[in-house]
C-alpha cells in the first residue's frame, strides 16, 4: 500500500476552463490529487464541484485546459484509448445512480461486463457478492432490487459497483448526503477503511463538515471560479478569504470542530485503556 503522505500526483490539473452558454463555471483551474489521500473538495452551490469530477473522467469536455490521469491525458481520447485509465477509477454517483431495473448484484456486474465481457456468469456473480460484502452489506441483499433498499444501503450498493473493477482512483459525489449523522458516520468509517485496505486514493465531494474532518488529508476550495486553496483544515483555518472563514468557523463549522475533537479525546481514553489492561 502507498503510503498516506506519498506526494506522487495522480490527478492533475492545469487551466481549466468550463463553461455552458455565457455561464463560466471554472477559469484557470489547478489542482493536484496526491496518490493515497483522501481528498475532501468543497465550494458553494454553483462553483462546480461536480462539473469538475465530471472533467477529470471524461464526461464533460472542458473548454480550455489539460487533465492527466496517472500520467495520462484524459481530454479528447478515443474510446478504445480512455479504456485502460477508466479501468483504474471507479465513481460513486450521486444517491447512487443504481439501474433501478437491476438488482444490487446486477448493477455490480455492469462494469465487468463492460471491460471484461468474456467472464463467466457464475465468476461475475462471486465478484459481485464479495463486493457486496465490502462494503458493509448483508449476503441477502445481493438479488434485491434498488426500490428495496434504504437510502443508505443504496449508497453501499453504489460504492460496490465503484470498487467492481478493483480500482486504484475513487471518485465519490456527496456519499453522506441525504444520509443521517448515524449513517454518514458510518459511511465514513467504511471509506477510511477501504483507503487504507486498498490503497486508494479517494477524490470526494462533499459539503459535510464531519466528513472533512474525519477522514479527509486535505481539502480543496472551489470559489471564485478556480481553486483557491489546498492544504489541512488548520492550513484553510489560517487563510483570510471570506468564504472559508464562513464555512469553517461558523455554527455549523464549530459544531464539527467540537465532535472532532471529542471523537479524538475518545480515541486517546480507550488507547491508554488498552495500555493499562495490557500492563495489568
Amino acid at each position: 500500500m502507498v503510503p498516506r503522505d506519498s506526494t506522487e500526483t495522480v490527478i492533475c490539473v492545469r487551466g481549466l476552463k468550463n463553461g455552458f452558454g455565457d455561464q463560466l463555471v471554472h477559469d484557470d483551474l489547478d489542482l493536484d490529487v496526491r496518490r493515497g489521500e483522501i481528498l475532501g473538495v468543497v465550494g458553494g452551490s454553483g462553483t462546480g464541484k461536480s462539473v469538475l469530477m465530471r472533467s477529470i473522467i471524461g464526461l464533460q469536455t472542458p473548454l480550455a485546459g489539460s487533465i492527466e490521469v496517472f500520467g495520462e491525458n484524459t481530454i479528447g481520447r478515443e474510446e478504445t484509448e480512455a479504456i485502460e485509465i477508466r479501468k483504474r477509477w471507479g465513481v460513486l454517483f450521486q444517491g447512487g445512480a443504481l439501474f433501478s431495473t437491476l438488482t444490487v448484484s446486477e448493477n455490480v456486474q455492469v462494469p465487468l461486463k463492460e471491460f471484461y465481457p468474456k467472464l463467466d456468469q457464475a465468476l461475475l456473480e462471486e465478484i459481485a457478492a464479495y463486493k457486496v460484502v465490502m462494503t458493509g452489506l448483508p449476503p441477502d441483499a445481493a438479488p434485491k432490487f434498488p426500490a428495496e433498499l434504504s437510502g443508505g444501503m443504496r449508497k453501499r450498493a453504489g460504492l460496490a459497483r465503484a470498487l467492481a473493477l478493483d480500482p486504484e482512483l475513487l471518485f465519490l459525489d456527496e456519499p453522506t448526503a441525504g444520509l443521517d449523522p448515524i449513517g454518514a458516520a458510518a459511511f465514513d468509517e467504511l471509506t477510511a477503511s477501504l483507503q487504507k485496505t486498498l490503497g486508494l486514493t479517494v477524490f470526494l465531494i462533499t459539503h459535510d463538515l464531519d466528513t472533512l474532518y474525519a477522514i479527509c488529508d486535505r481539502v480543496a476550495v472551489l470559489a471564485d471560479k478556480k481553486v483557491i486553496a489546498v492544504g489541512t483544515i488548520d492550513e484553510l483555518l489560517a487563510l483570510d478569504h471570506p468564504w472559508i472563514q464562513e464555512y469553517f468557523n461558523g455554527p455549523r463549522g464549530r459544531a464539527a470542530t467540537a465532535s472532532a475533537e471529542r471523537h479524538e479525546a475518545e480515541n486517546v481514553g480507550a488507547e491508554s485503556a488498552r495500555t493499562e489492561d495490557m500492563r495489568g
